[in-house]
């Protein structure tokens, strides 16, 4: 049988428990050891120690810990374990020999020396190793965001360390995927290497069922193979986390006072929950080989739409921008990526009927992804007309050049801001929601186009939204501006975003039972503004209302305290997908809808904004706001 560190480590000890014995007797007894016992006497006595030593080793899981790291808790378990051996030797001694040979005082001295000859050894071997001793005593702490390691070597052990130090760190290390096998089932401080890297899913899985999942995989070696990261890379994200290597060891700081930091900060740390897993093969069969077009192809959502979707491999890319900038950029990264792929950048405005009706003719998509929006809700309620023009307008542009071309599957992009809406923005997004729902609704014979919604709400880093603006005021030194302190939203990720979107062309093209539904992803629960702004300056390794202050401006115009991702007639229901809901029809007459939104981009074209203001309560009646 090979042996492992574990069971030499094990005949070590059990070594030291038949010497301890011996070394125990000459303190007590000195050089009249030879008159007082014979050596037969002490050899069996002395193994009769090691054997009951041996099975208390091995109850008490003496060798999961690694010497390298010794520790205070690794002390307990010796304590615990010598403690144990003199309680069981001392009552079976009596009931063999009464005693009459072995002088009591003997035990207690064997205690104090099988401590020393047990830990001992293990804290010299630390000292070697670190150069210094380092005893840490685990602390309770709040809430924290779940962490896997990948790797169970040096930088593990001290990322751990430097969190037990630190109550306010941001981390909470739920285990461990070491390299090698060795190690698998051992701890360090505490914390179980719970498998080797090949058993990331396997691992994930355990711990998602002791409602431990991590939210981000952090590698603790920094010369880990480059091949071996991209991987854990893939994987990582296929689980929902996100992968973070941790800094140099150079770069952590010696003393009480070490942190851990996880750098740069991850947004999505800020979700408070794992990031949705979602059906990548089903996606792919919608892809792959066919002619695509994206719309707001520059944007946030636009721009990892094009990221996605190139990854499936299309027959052809068109992106579709107004704006110069953010097309070139999308359009060189995309070359950069697949430099053979089939693409076109075009610059165009959505409001333009006859642009956009020849661009689907010049690139005849079958799938369209609808992105392009004006989303900044005090900038829509500032600019009433272009908002209407751009998201309502535009997007019944889009959708009839759709049916004209023959497109298989039209993907509207909405937002939950579209839910009893109280700003321009929001109204104008169900008005698009509503023109696609009436569309997809319709029973045509010759129908071939299937409109499908998708709703979602704030985008972590999304250009315009709070996470942006607050990693810019934490560079500036603060303040974080709130506008209440009891405004919530929903939250995802692009990257959840963007899935979401791919998931749902794919149940909506496949599923005539959606027809003019909505699909929202779950979200969980709203987060609180004023809490996020606390853990943005928690992880940028700050203390909030004291090295950083927040501050409350007000709601803006068109603000709500709460949104909502369902109107209260569109009951939500379950789809065959996890964590994607469907919501109920609520369509209005596509006739009367069209003769509504003609008077409205009319009244824009006018800038009558009366008439806007009664055109938009006509076309969403739940909308709350002043109109302008």
């Amino acid at each position: 049988m090979k042996l492992h560190r574990g069971h030499i480590a094990f005949l070590h000890d059990l070594t030291m428990a038949a010497v301890s014995f011996v070394l125990s007797l000459y303190l007590r007894l000195g050089d009249s050891l030879p008159l007082y016992m014979s050596p037969g006497s002490i050899a069996q006595d002395a193994a009769l120690f090691a054997l009951v030593a041996a099975g208390v080793y091995w109850s008490q899981n003496m060798y999961r810990g690694i010497w390298r790291y010794a520790s205070i808790n690794d002390l307990f378990t010796i304590t615990r374990a010598v403690s144990l051996v003199i309680l069981i030797f001392f009552p079976l001694m009596f009931l063999m020999t009464r005693l009459e040979s072995l002088p009591r005082s003997v035990l207690v001295i064997n205690w104090f020396v099988l401590m020393a000859l047990l830990g001992g050894p293990r804290f010299l071997y630390r000292l070697f190793k670190d150069r210094r001793i380092d005893l840490r005593i685990e602390r309770d702490s709040r809430r924290r965001i779940p962490v896997l390691l990948a790797g169970a070597g040096d930088g593990a052990e001290m990322f751990i360390r430097s969190l037990l130090r630190n109550p306010d760190a941001e981390y909470r290390v739920v285990g461990i995927v070491g390299e090698r096998q060795a190690r698998v089932g051992r701890d360090i401080h505490g914390v179980n290497v719970m498998g080797t890297i090949a058993d990331l899913p396997a691992v994930v899985e355990q711990l998602t069922e002791r409602d431990e999942r991590p939210q981000k995989l952090i590698v603790t070696r920094e010369d880990m193979d480059g091949q071996v990261v991209r991987e854990l890379l893939e994987e990582a994200d296929g689980l929902g986390m996100t992968l973070a290597r941790l800094p140099r060891l150079t770069e952590f700081k010696t003393g009480l006072g070490d942190e851990a930091e996880v750098r740069p900060i991850a947004i999505e740390d800020l979700l408070g929950r794992p990031q949705a897993v979602l059906d990548r093969a089903g996606m792919r069969a919608l892809i792959a080989g066919r002619r695509v077009l994206v719309t707001g192809a520059g944007g946030t959502i636009g721009s990892e739409l094009v990221r996605q979707i190139s990854d499936f491999g299309p027959a052809h890319l068109a992106l579709f921008e107004n704006s110069e900038f953010n097309l070139y950029s999308i359009d060189m990264e995309l070359a950069g990526r697949y430099p053979e792929m089939s693409r076109a950048a075009i610059i165009g405005d959505v409001r333009d009927a006859r642009r956009v009706g020849s661009v689907m003719a010049r690139h005849r998509p079958e799938l369209v992804f609808h992105a392009a929006a004006l989303k900044h809700v005090p900038m829509v309620e500032a600019n009433p007309f272009e908002g209407i023009l751009t998201n309502a307008h535009g997007t019944r542009v889009v959708a009839d050049a759709c049916r004209a071309a023959g497109v298989m599957v039209m993907v509207l992009i909405s937002t939950d801001k579209a839910v009893n809406p109280t700003s321009i923005m929001g109204a104008t997004k169900r008005i698009a929601e509503s023109y696609c729902q009436a569309l997809d609704a319709l029973e045509e014979p010759d129908k071939t186009t299937r409109f499908v919604t998708v709703r979602f709400g704030n985008v972590l880093g999304s250009t315009g939204s709070v996470v942006p603006l607050f990693q810019k005021q934490l560079a500036a030194g603060g303040p974080l501006t709130v506008t209440h302190p009891d405004i919530k939203r929903y939250f995802m990720t692009v990257r959840e975003a963007v899935e979401l979107v791919l998931q749902t062309s794919a149940l909506g093209a496949a599923e005539r039972r959606y027809q003019g539904r909505i699909f929202v992803l779950d979200m969980g629960e709203p987060v609180l503004i004023a809490d996020l702004a606390r853990q943005m300056i928690r992880l940028a390794g700050r203390r909030p209302d004291t090295d950083v202050k927040i501050v409350f401006t007000g709601l803006r115009p068109g603000e709500k305290l709460f949104e909502e991702i369902f109107h209260g007639s569109e009951p939500p229901m379950p789809t065959e997908r996890e964590g994607i809901l469907v919501a109920a029809p609520r369509t209005t007459d596509l006739e009367a809808l069209v003769h509504m939104m003609n008077d409205c981009v009319e009244a824009c074209r006018g800038h009558d904004i009366d008439a806007i203001k009664d055109g938009i309560r006509r076309l969403v009646p739940e909308y709350q706001g002043d109109g302008g």
